[in-house]
């Protein structure tokens, strides 16, 4: 079912500790347009079979949602590379990757000469358990098909005061538990209408 707009509310677990990674309960909704790779192909594929209301549990596999973890994604670069940062072990930075993509790292460790970073996700190697509710279900309209944002691109310049979905525009789902505060800030239905 491709080029429905969806809208969720979730919260997000490690299947295996229990922990609480995410949740927009009582914010906005997230709303993708399926089809699109928006969110990880293992919530998406239970989520295009589901109805509006309906409320499910889903446990998504490691390979279905950010990956295995690769421990050659570590990488020590020399902290001249971060002049102007102020790190801090475990912060999340945001760089180019090798096809030009923006990519989340993090930070593990670093010293006076060098500073280790992951390029692994934060959730990569992690079991995760979505509980989540369809709170809005519909077909996609042209601009939104075309351009691949939720409200067409008025949302993306930030039309949206007064109503209306926006704020997953450039998102593409990246924010589920990466908590980030000092790259694009990709929040899940933030406006920042001034």
């Amino acid at each position: 079912m491709s080029n429905k707009v969806i809208g969720i509310e979730y919260t997000l677990k490690d299947a295996k500790t229990g922990e609480q990674l995410d949740t927009n309960v009582g914010q906005a909704p997230l709303e993708f347009i399926s089809g699109k790779g928006q969110i990880i192909p293992g919530l998406e594929n239970k989520l295009v079979d589901m109805s509006a209301n309906e409320e499910a549990d889903v446990l998504v596999e490691a390979k279905d949602a950010y990956g295995e973890y690769n421990e050659e994604a570590v990488q020590t670069l020399p902290k001249e590379q971060f002049a102007g940062i102020e790190l801090v072990e475990g912060m999340s930075l945001y760089g180019t990757g090798e096809h030009g993509e923006t990519v989340q790292v993090v930070v593990k460790s670093f010293d006076d000469n060098e500073v280790t970073i992951d390029y692994n996700h934060p959730m990569a190697g992690r079991t995760l358990m979505f509980s989540v509710a369809i709170l809005s279900l519909r077909d996609a309209t042209d601009e939104e098909i075309q351009t691949g944002v939720v409200g067409g691109m008025a949302a993306m310049a930030g039309g949206c005061c007064g109503g209306g979905s926006c704020g997953t525009g450039d998102d593409h789902g990246h924010s589920h538990g990466g908590g980030c505060g000092t790259g694009h800030g990709h929040s899940h239905g933030g406006c920042g209408c001034h």
